[in-house]
């Protein structure tokens, strides 16, 4: 039987550490975070700069005006709950038994059941080595603790603030003695009953005798008294995160300049890149939504033609983008949402010439547009309709599959002329006789028609026009073959194509 091995994962103060993640330029000031309806505002978090100021839980707003240079942040369930899936997923990568442990301070606290894992990390102080260097691209403080026993590195790894520790097999009780009651989860009443009894430190409760204990707090008692040496067993019940590649951040006030919304967009692509190649991925699609000041949402959506990994390309494309399709007002906050896609891989010939990089397409299709207008710039794709010259415009696609080139057949190709040009037509009784194209007479030899078409009768659009397939001449060394229209409603003769 392998030996088991819990590595406990403790962020300290963690709805300052979920704001700070996409706000690194404050992450050397001290911060606060406050919660409440102003003006009864108390803080609920601050970061290491602003408690060695003083700063303490349950302050006000008035008392925090006493400390200058501390910046004051609102506190938010949105990105709280974006952190956490960050972390999950982040954890997810070193095994899938993960738990959340519940937590009586502004802690977060995660479990990670790594038993059997030797083999592919190493032993315990390797393993969250492996753990903390996965976390430090997050932006996160994280304090980390591996014990054979859950509970044990729960009750330690808040206090692993310099180094991350390691409890020996065996030596849970010695390491868990000095620690305070208040490592323990207690409720008030159980706190002041061994407050009563003299007892400080999860030693003075573990010496106690277990008959005596039980006798005066019951079952609960025991519990307690096996958590303080380290021995209580534990059922894990795995969470089972989905993945998605979200970002939000919100802003005490309106933002309206483009380049200070992109400095803040550059961080929250950090954040999905690093995520998404976690798992071997790359961003297929990117949707920002922009809440406004007054309460509506401007929404785009941006889908390369091949996904990407580049953090330049993708801010060039939003910058392109949110400058055609500027936000109506203020921006109050940003929401990303990213679709993971396969990474391309091209396989070059080895005397094939190099070709552009797919990802400068994109830019250059979006610096197109911004000049030319989005309808304008993309692929033509025919309609179903029986109108002559209808069609889309599409955004180009990278197709997944190699087309086969089919065989070389003989045809006739058909040459569209555009504009259609204007023609002069004699007729003789319902036949045509001749025409006057390029300064030219051509006389008909051989005529076949007329084709009668038309469509959206219903729509201002309406149309109607007849078809000949004319073969003329201008002299002996001078013929062609061409395409004749007749457009009924405005009677009108043009030439459409001409046969090769």
């Amino acid at each position: 039987m392998k030996d088991p091995l819990y590595i406990c994962v403790h962020i300290p103060e963690f709805p300052v550490q979920a704001l700070l993640r996409l706000r690194p330029e404050k992450s050397q000031s001290p911060v606060v975070v406050v919660e409440g309806d102003p003006p009864l505002e108390q803080v609920s978090s601050a970061n290491v700069r602003a408690i060695q100021l003083g700063v303490a839980h349950g302050m006000t707003g008035a008392e925090l005006e006493m400390f200058s240079g501390v910046s004051v942040l609102r506190r938010s369930a949105v990105e709280e709950r974006v952190a956490r899936s960050v972390l999950l997923e982040t954890a997810a990568r070193f095994t899938p038994r993960i738990e959340i442990q519940r937590s009586a301070g502004t802690a977060f606290v995660m479990a990670l059941d790594m038993t059997g894992t030797s083999r592919i990390f190493g032993p315990a102080d390797r393993s969250i080595a492996a753990i903390a260097r996965a976390m430090k691209p997050l932006h996160f403080f994280v304090q980390l603790a591996a014990s054979a026993n859950l509970h044990a590195a729960v009750c330690i790894a808040p206090s692993a603030r310099r180094q991350h520790l390691v409890i020996p097999t065996g030596q849970e009780e010695a390491h868990l003695r000095r620690l305070p009651l208040a490592a323990l989860p207690l409720t008030a009443q159980q706190t002041e009953t061994l407050s009563l009894w003299g007892l400080h430190t999860l030693g003075d409760l573990a010496a106690l005798p277990e008959v005596d204990l039980v006798v005066r707090l019951g079952q609960e008692g025991k519990r307690l008294r096996l958590l303080a040496r380290g021995e209580h067993p534990h059922l894990m019940v795995p969470e089972e995160p989905a993945f998605s590649l979200e970002e939000f951040i919100a802003f005490d006030a309106p933002v309206e300049m483009l380049d200070s919304l992109l400095f803040v967009v550059g961080p929250m692509l950090d954040q999905l890149l690093a995520r998404a190649q976690n798992r071997c991925y790359a961003l297929a699609s990117v949707t920002i939504k922009l809440g406004l000041d007054g309460g509506a949402e401007h929404e785009r959506t941006l889908k390369p033609a091949l996904p990407v990994a580049q953090r330049e390309v993708l801010l060039k494309l939003l910058y392109l983008d949110l400058q055609a399709h500027p936000p109506s007002a203020g921006v109050m906050n940003i929401f990303l949402h990213a679709e993971p896609g396969d990474r391309s891989k091209v396989q070059m010939g080895l005397f094939a010439p190099q070709l552009p990089e797919p990802t400068r397409l994109d830019v250059t299709l979006a610096r197109i547009a911004a000049l030319v207008g989005e309808d304008r710039v993309g692929k033509a794709v025919l309609l179903d309709r029986h109108r002559p010259d209808s069609f889309k415009m599409e955004r180009f696609t990278v197709p997944k599959s190699v087309v086969k080139e089919e065989t070389a057949r003989h045809t006739i190709a058909l040459r569209r002329c555009r504009p259609p040009v204007n023609l002069s037509v004699q007729r003789e009784g319902r036949s045509l006789a001749s025409f006057w194209f390029n300064s030219r007479l051509y006389k008909v030899q051989q005529a076949y028609g007329p084709w009668r078409r038309s469509g959206d009768w219903w729509s201002s659009e309406v149309w109607s026009r007849e078809e000949w397939d004319i073969q003329a001449a201008a002299d002996p060394g001078n013929s062609l073959l061409c395409l004749i229209t007749h457009d009924l409603l405005g009677d009108r003769w043009q030439m459409d194509a001409l046969y090769d």
